[in-house]
Parts: structure tokens; sequence; C-alpha cells
């Protein structure tokens, strides 16, 4: 039987790998967002004239970003759809650790 402490390390190792792969679907999440904003402005020059107080970006120019954004979403689909997945199994592992070592959740998780 492993001691206490060796259990709490195991699951902090399991809860630090948890938030790492949210960590990189953040970061993938940001590429394509940035990735799309980038394409929608390239896509054409800005020609209108626009007051101070008014906004560049029009409905059209939400609406390209919006498919590009989708599109782009669509292409790295498997490595979202893995992550996805990849979570869903470590929180399951994280939640059947602590079930089975009678570990109860920390404060901040109980409230999220």
């Amino acid at each position: 039987m492993k001691t206490d402490s060796e259990q709490r390390a195991r699951l902090a190792r399991m809860e630090a790998a948890r938030v790492e792969t949210e960590r990189h679907l953040a970061i993938i999440e940001r590429q394509i967002a940035a990735r799309a904003e980038r394409i929608t402005i390239s896509t054409y020059v800005k020609t209108r004239h626009f007051g101070l107080a008014t906004s560049r970006w029009s409905p059209v120019d939400e609406r390209q970003f919006q498919e590009t954004l989708a599109a782009l979403r669509f292409e790295r689909r498997v490595e979202i759809d893995a992550l996805a997945s990849k979570l869903v199994r470590q929180a399951s592992a994280i939640a059947a650790f602590r079930l089975r070592h009678g570990i109860s959740a920390a404060p901040e998780e109980i409230t999220s």
C-alpha cells in the first residue's frame, strides 16, 4: 500500500498532466483564432473610410472570420478531438483515483 504522500504526489502529477492538456488545447484554439483573423484581414484591402469612433470590423468581416474559423477548426478537428478525449479520460482517472483512495476534491475544484 502506498503512503498518503505518495498518493498525493501521484494525484498532483495526474492533475498537472490534465492542466498541461488544457493548456495545449487553449494554445490550439488561440492559434486558430489568430490565423482566422489574419486571413480575414488580409483577404482584401480595407478601402472604406470610417470615423474615429466607428469599428473597421464590419458584419461581412465577422461572417468571413466565423467561416474561416470553422474551416480551420475542421482542418485540425482530429487534434482537437484527441485532446478533448484525453481531457475526459484524465478527469475520469482523477475522479476514480480520488474515490479509490478517499481523497476529497480541492476547494477550487468543487466550485468550478
